[in-house]
């Protein structure tokens, strides 16, 4: 319910090789796929699956979106990580609606992807969402949360389903304390993230991403797509283009930067869900 958190945060502060897993590691996933319920209303491409975190000393509940075609072809596709999965695909798990991205994929029948939701950890979302721990609320195992989809999850994934698995073609996407640590994701990261979405970003909370993308020399390569909305507090669309700006000045290209500001959008469901699309489409843009 990490509206909720939000909302109590702001209301205080004003503003390719395909890897292959060793046989030992395979010992520590717990791999179960299983078909969602009746009442769910996701799309049948959709389905999930358990694994160990050792990194967070947990265990996740990982969506897959496949292709409508996956089956039918031999092809490889994208791959896009996403946080809160939650709230991707279905009604009856979300908090206050779902983003209908299987709906979505289901329309396409170019550029398609497959898509990996990784639940967030309820009252551990703070944490596994900031990188850096706040004074106040806390968090600050970000690169934990990382190093899990890097080091465990994505090499999974790419020996499990057929995909491309290089840098240009895997994603990270989130939105408030997920566009944030996605966006960490791409900086910190870029050998493995070559690309960042990031939908109404909580730069606010971490203020220190601001020093740390100052002292980072930025691929030429990476890329990064930004959303937000007018009404969503005073500092979010300030610390936006106080990032814009910064990334502009250790040389990322201007078409490898793309920013959209929704009149009237607020830090909700409904702004991420009706935006998802002009994002995908984005991301699957000819050069």
């Amino acid at each position: 319910m990490y509206l909720v958190d939000f909302f109590k945060l702001l209301s205080t502060h004003k503003t390719s090789n395909r890897m292959k897993l060793p046989y030992l590691h395979l010992l520590i996933i717990a791999f179960t796929t299983t078909q969602l319920t009746s009442q769910s209303t996701a799309s049948k491409q959709v389905k999930q699956f358990s694994i160990t975190a050792p990194q967070l000393n947990t265990s996740k509940t990982i969506w897959v979106y496949l292709p409508s075609e996956y089956e039918k072809s031999e092809k490889s596709y994208p791959v896009i990580y996403m946080h809160d999965a939650q709230n991707l695909f279905d009604a009856t798990t979300s908090y206050v609606g779902e983003w209908e991205v299987d709906e979505y994929m289901d329309t396409l029948i170019d550029n398609q992807s497959i898509i990996i939701g990784i639940e967030h950890g309820n009252e551990e979302r703070i944490n596994e969402l900031t990188p850096y721990k706040h004074e106040k609320y806390g968090g600050g195992k970000g690169d934990s949360y990382l190093k899990f989809i890097k080091n465990t999850l994505k090499p999974h994934i790419d020996v499990s389903y057929r995909t491309k698995s290089e840098t240009e073609n895997t994603t990270i996407f989130g939105s408030s304390l997920g566009g944030l640590i996605s966006f960490y994701a791409a900086i910190k990261y870029p050998e493995t993230f070559g690309t960042a979405v990031a939908f109404s970003p909580s730069f606010w909370i971490n203020p220190e991403i601001f020093e740390m993308v100052a002292s980072t020399d930025i691929p030429k390569t990476s890329k990064f797509y930004f959303l937000a909305g007018t009404d969503e507090g005073e500092t979010m669309i300030p610390k936006l283009e106080e990032m814009l700006k910064l990334l502009k000045f250790k040389g990322v290209k201007e078409t490898h930067i793309e920013n959209h500001i929704v009149e009237g959008g607020q830090h909700n469901e409904k702004l991420w869900a009706t935006n998802f699309n002009k994002a995908y489409d984005w991301l699957n843009k000819k050069p």
